[in-house]
């Protein structure tokens, strides 16, 4: 068995959404002056690869450590729209056309627009990415997948459409992973993929730090 990491990794100063306080890590402990060595982060829980529970968006939602562990693994669908421009809406008809017309329920959909490799800090990947426009999230909970990831901060984008989209999918169950990156290998691999996606168990919070990878049994 191998791993094939689809994590974007956090940083002092690392890119993030723009409403969110900038990422810093500061070392608070050094071997020089110590004995050993430890740092200081401030960042949100939404910051980097990670996932939203329903808390984030609905009121009285599951919170993180209200869902299963086995919530985050399961068999995945890689839809590739890596020719996706700015502000592309990904409605219902472009998920059709991207994923399997059989896809069963509890399927997870990672959605590859490309811009999981443009991420830096700038406005058109703050502002401007691709999105999932609120059809489409109707698309999927209307297929009754179990989560969906996107190579961006926010699935929803950063436009009037994000509150939207999030509370379509979070609002029936429908969890998300953000900030993916997928390296080119994944696309050769046959679906359905075996994604994991395991947070960090942040005790009643909205969401967590995690680490996607797909399993690979060669």
């Amino acid at each position: 068995m191998r791993l094939i990491d689809l994590s974007q990794p956090v940083y002092a100063g690392c890119p993030n959404c723009p409403a969110h306080p900038p990422v810093r890590s500061d070392l608070i402990a050094t071997h020089a002056v110590d004995g050993w060595q430890c740092e200081l982060l401030t960042l949100t829980n939404h910051t980097g690869s990670h996932v939203d529970a329903p808390l984030h968006k609905v009121a009285g939602g599951a919170s993180l450590d209200d869902l299963p562990l086995s919530t985050w693994v399961g068999p995945a669908w890689i839809a590739d729209l890596r020719d996706s421009a700015a502000d592309r809406p990904i409605t219902g008809d472009v998920l059709a056309a991207a994923l399997p017309a059989d896809l069963p329920a509890g399927a997870i959909v990672l959605l590859a627009t490309g811009w999981g490799d443009r991420r830096a800090a700038t406005d058109e990947w703050r502002h401007h990415s691709p999105f999932v426009h609120p059809d489409g999230a109707r698309w999927l909970v209307e297929r009754r997948v179990r989560g969906v990831g996107i190579d961006h901060y926010s699935i929803g984008g950063f436009g009037p459409l994000n509150a939207d989209t999030h509370t379509v999918l979070l609002g029936n169950g429908v969890w998300v992973v953000e900030e993916l990156k997928f390296p080119p290998e994944v696309f050769a691999l046959p679906a359905p993929l075996k994604f994991w996606s395991l947070p960090v168990n942040l005790a009643g919070h909205t969401g967590a730090f995690c680490r996607p990878v797909v399993e690979v049994n060669d």
